[in-house]
């Protein structure tokens, strides 16, 4: 008989994977996600990538603002469910939910546990120079991402990968896992991992504190913050007083004494700024406040023509 399972997530990360759970074999009889929200300067009313994805295939949607006592809640209760999937929804599960499929619920987490509990493991992994990440299958307990592991998969992080290509690569990675474990699961042929707890890396969610560029990090470290930003919310620094993102940059192999923040050159193509222990970054794409993502020909063909060597960011 087919597994019923209830899918829970959100963004594009969770999209590929709830399409796979409907193109097998098994049965999706209902995806929570979070409510529509208002989104851009216009405030559009707009709904989740996986509230999309789930009414192309006609499967009931549920949105509370909060699970914990909702109707909808209720509603999930009074389910008959083998599983329950969650990637990226959002939201803490009740135990009462947790406990009430037959296989229990499970998890597919964008990091290797025990390594970026929380929010934002990928923006971490890149942060912190890491090497490879990956997807870990695991079971939800009511502790942040504390559950025993059923199964794991690593990728490399490529110099060049950013938060929005990493996170691409990890949710097709995280769909074939999830296929891969599935029956294995339900045919209990699975001997689940405790987590090792003193192996524990918390990533918290990113803080505006976080997405203000210091240049008095070296530019391996500022290129690592953009890239671990990018897509959203973007790294910033500022100019002039007023915002100034900075959405590509590549340290270069060059050194100075200028002070930090300095652009100590600048041509049609790029602009160099001091950084760090005598390091420089050369800037790729920004966006001036007010404006649109630019490369720095398009800038310094623009509102950039006033800058000059020896001009600075704030720092």
């Amino acid at each position: 008989m087919s597994k019923k399972i209830v899918f829970m997530g959100t963004p594009e990360f969770s999209v590929p994977i709830l399409r796979a759970l409907v193109e097998s074999e098994y049965e999706v009889i209902g995806v929570v996600t979070q409510p529509d929200r208002l989104v851009g300067r216009k405030k559009v009313l707009t709904p989740s990538p996986v509230k999309r994805e789930a009414l192309l295939h006609g499967i009931d949607v549920y949105q509370p603002e909060k699970l914990v006592g909702s109707q909808e809640l209720e509603t999930l209760l009074s389910l008959d469910i083998d599983l329950i999937v969650t990637a990226a929804y959002g939201q803490f599960l009740p135990s009462v939910l947790l406990n009430h499929p037959t296989y229990r619920a499970i998890n597919v987490h964008a990091s290797l546990l025990p390594k970026y509990r929380g929010g934002a493991p990928v923006q971490y992994a890149i942060m912190n120079g890491e090497t490879q990440t990956g997807v870990s299958i695991m079971y939800m307990e009511p502790k942040m991402d504390a559950g025993d592991i059923l199964n794991q998969k690593a990728i490399d992080i490529l110099e060049t990968d950013t938060v929005e290509t990493l996170f691409d690569s990890l949710s097709l990675l995280g769909r074939e896992l999830l296929i891969e474990t599935l029956p294995c699961l339900f045919e209990d042929t699975i001997q689940p991992i405790k987590q090792d707890e003193s192996k524990v890396i918390f990533s918290p969610n990113i803080s505006r504190e976080q997405e203000k560029i210091n240049w008095h990090q070296t530019a391996t470290d500022i290129n690592r913050q953009v890239r671990a930003m990018n897509s959203w919310p973007g790294a910033y620094t500022l100019l002039h007083g007023e915002r100034f993102k900075i959405w590509e940059a590549i340290p270069v192999q060059e050194q100075t004494n200028e002070p930090v923040g300095t652009m100590i050159n600048i041509t049609d193509t790029e602009i160099f700024v001091a950084c760090g222990e005598h390091t420089v970054l050369s800037l790729k794409v920004v966006q001036p406040s007010g404006k649109s993502k630019m490369s720095i020909a398009d800038f310094c063909r623009g509102s950039g023509a006033r800058l000059e060597k020896g001009d600075c960011f704030e720092k």
